[in-house]
């Protein structure tokens, strides 16, 4: 059976932006609601009554609470958090009834909906818990701590060596919890000037480093479902800055491509914004085009900062690091590689939202269109129709 003490641990076991874009929902769209879809992209097997011990952990998910000294973590650390907002999170409870799980064979089908500023807080906790629970119960033996410090260890020399600065991003396909705290841990030990924070924000307090995130995909994905396509990306953007008046300034690009983005990331928005977040596509591609855009608009590239976060390992980092320094400022978010690095396949897995419900209006099917076509989500209708809206080549 699983000790969930260890697989959850605290209710801030969870991706810094996932608080940031809650604060910002019940702020803005407090009656919205939503659903999300489990995306089995790795084509797992899952084994025989799977689906009653993820049943299990999540059912205890609902014991979880804020606890007093976490809500001053977060009062010190994120000041531009509302103390209307701290209150709430202390009153939060998850809600298992919010999530449906079904088993037919070796498929697992997950679901959750409900009001968007509750339901926002399932999709990481529910993957780390599908890849650990997946490990433990096809028994599958990693190695052991000592060889996981070292590696870590050795991927901090490299990095170090390269001169750069990278956060760990890998709670939601992490191994297990426990080896993300040992990732965690040794990083803080062993990577002073280089290693800057983590996306986790319980190892962040625990480990005393600086938990780090803006928002996610869904946030666009919802304006869109309001908005319309074509002013998804400038309304998320407003309404960003609205909530964060200049703080949480980095710019997720490719909810509907990066080009796309780039049309509405103007003058005002380059310069209120600190960088922009690379998830899909080639990333030097990606580089020289930010760069490009920065000096079309009159604002040196080298007072910005890309934060690349897709699929990295040192090679990537290598390669980019050699293309892009002394051009643009940099950092690097490194997730799977750090937290699931253990001698096993990682899984390949996604929770995305699928469907939005603004407040007043119908359920509308959701779509993101990476900059890596083969990671596109949504019905084959809405991507269609998102693609001949916004002119998508």
């Amino acid at each position: 059976m699983l000790d969930n003490n260890r697989i959850s641990p605290s209710i801030l076991d969870n991706d810094f932006y996932k608080f940031t874009m809650q604060h910002a929902v019940i702020k803005l769209f407090p009656y919205a609601k939503a659903r999300y879809q489990f995306i089995n992209r790795g084509k797992h097997e899952f084994p025989e009554n799977f689906s009653n011990g993820l049943r299990e952990a999540i059912n205890e998910m609902a014991n979880l609470k804020l606890t007093k000294q976490e809500k001053e973590f977060l009062r010190e650390t994120c000041p531009y958090l509302d103390p209307t907002y701290l209150d709430f999170l202390q009153g939060y409870t998850y809600d298992p009834t919010e999530v449906t799980i079904e088993q037919n064979g070796t498929e697992l089908k997950v679901s959750i909906e409900g009001f968007w500023y509750r339901t926002i807080l399932w999709e990481v906790p529910i993957m780390a818990l599908i890849c650990e629970l997946f490990y433990l119960e096809t028994n599958q033996t990693r190695q052991s701590d000592e060889l996981v410090i070292k590696t870590v260890e050795d991927k901090i020399t490299k990095y170090r060596n390269l001169n750069i600065v990278f956060a760990e991003f890998g709670t939601r396909r992490r191994h297990s919890f426990n080896i993300h705290d040992l990732v965690v841990r040794t990083l803080k030990e062993k990577g002073e000037g280089t290693f800057i924070g983590t996306s986790n924000v319980h190892l962040a307090m625990k480990y005393k480093t600086k938990p780090i995130g803006t928002h996610a995909h869904e946030w666009f994905m919802f304006h869109a479902a309001k908005y319309g396509y074509k002013m998804a990306n400038s309304v998320g953007l407003e309404h960003w800055t609205d909530v964060y008046r200049g703080d949480l300034g980095i710019a997720l690009t490719d909810t509907y491509t990066t080009e796309v983005f780039f049309q509405q990331f103007d003058k005002k928005f380059a310069k209120l914004f600190d960088g922009v977040r690379h998830d899909s596509g080639d990333a030097l591609e990606f580089g020289d085009k930010t760069i490009a855009h920065y000096q079309k608009l009159g604002i040196n590239p080298l007072t910005k900062t890309i934060i690349f976060s897709d699929g990295l390992n040192y090679d990537k980092v290598e390669r980019i690091t050699e293309h892009c320094r002394g051009r643009i400022g940099m950092s690097f978010g490194i997730g799977t590689d750090l937290t699931n690095d253990v001698g096993l396949k990682p899984m390949n897995i996604v929770l995305k939202l699928t469907e939005a419900k603004p407040e007043n209006a119908d359920w509308t099917g959701v779509v993101k269109l990476s900059d890596e076509p083969k990671k596109h989500t949504g019905t084959e209708n809405d991507i269609d129709l998102a693609i001949r809206l916004l002119n998508i080549k």
